[in-house]
């Protein structure tokens, strides 16, 4: 408990700073946004098993060729989460999150991919399972899908990482698409993190594990403090990488920060996991502004 009370701590600073600190910087925050596309499809895509490096999530957004064949499913994903994150990043101020916000986010998504699915949720006898877990009844999803918006949006005292958590769990709890699930729960956590005035969030490929112990503690113990956590720190990641553009430091790779501050660099490496030091992760990359 005590950690997750040292997250909204810092979310909570990190936020009132980042705010400081960004008056006549809007360009060089279109800048980093625009950059961060390709990681946001990357991490996103990845978790669901994508075969896509980085780099190559880059060439596609780019349309350059690839040195090796893709399936036109792979191509799709890519270009059409790329889509979603700019859509998102563009227009979330403008509308509040409803069921059809998020059923045009999912035709957007699923479009090319299977028409026959996109934007709508599952229906009759659709059934899906994750893992041991059966997703709800299709005839539950639309009552639970309100439920979920309605319990988010009175929330509203709570802290944001609270918020997103409970919600991100609960959808995906919730499974409402045959397919898409993963990638359309992590995009509706940042229409509702840009909405409130916070900095999109970036739950990366290598912390799938964890990821997943958020949902086995959810279903288990109805619990939310993994998933708390997650976003806690994800939240913290991208609040370090844009105030250390935003307040002109030198961003240094974090076995430099390491060597010069006498660390050992896995020691140096564990603190920028747990985001203790203001470490960030930049194209694959553990960096730090100093």
């Amino acid at each position: 408990m005590a950690r997750t009370l040292n997250i909204y701590k810092k979310v909570i600073e990190l936020r009132e700073r980042y705010y400081r600190a960004v008056p006549g910087k809007e360009s060089l925050l279109k800048m980093i946004s625009e950059a961060e596309i390709p990681e946001q499809v990357y991490n996103s895509n990845a978790i669901e098993s994508s075969t896509l490096s980085l780099e190559e999530t880059e060439k596609i957004l780019l349309q350059i060729d690839l040195d090796r064949f893709v399936s036109e499913r792979e191509l799709f994903e890519a270009k059409n989460l790329a889509r979603v994150v700019e859509y998102i990043d563009k227009r979330a101020k403008e509308q509040e999150l409803t069921e059809e916000v998020i059923l045009f986010l999912h035709k957007m998504l699923i479009s090319n991919i299977r028409d026959e699915i996109s934007g709508r949720f599952r229906q009759g006898e659709e059934r899906v399972r994750v893992g041991t877990h059966i997703a709800p009844h299709a005839s539950e999803i639309p009552e639970l899908m309100k439920k979920m918006i309605a319990e988010y949006n009175a929330s509203s005292h709570e802290h944001i990482v609270r918020r997103i958590a409970r919600l991100h769990l609960a959808f995906e709890w919730t499974h409402p698409f045959i397919d898409g699930n993963g990638r359309i729960g992590r995009a509706i956590n940042n229409y509702l993190l840009i909405r409130e005035g916070y900095v999109p969030i970036n739950i990366k490929f290598i912390d799938r594990a964890r990821y997943y112990d958020a949902f086995k503690e959810f279903e288990t113990n109805n619990k939310t403090s993994v998933m708390e956590e997650i976003v806690g720190r994800a939240l913290a990641n991208s609040y370090h990488k844009r105030l250390a553009y935003l307040e002109h430091k030198k961003i240094v790779p974090l076995s430099e920060y390491a060597k010069e501050s006498r660390l050992s660099h896995s020691n140096a490496l564990n603190k920028a996991k747990r985001q203790t030091i203001e470490a960030f992760i930049e194209k694959g990359d553990w960096k730090i502004g100093i």
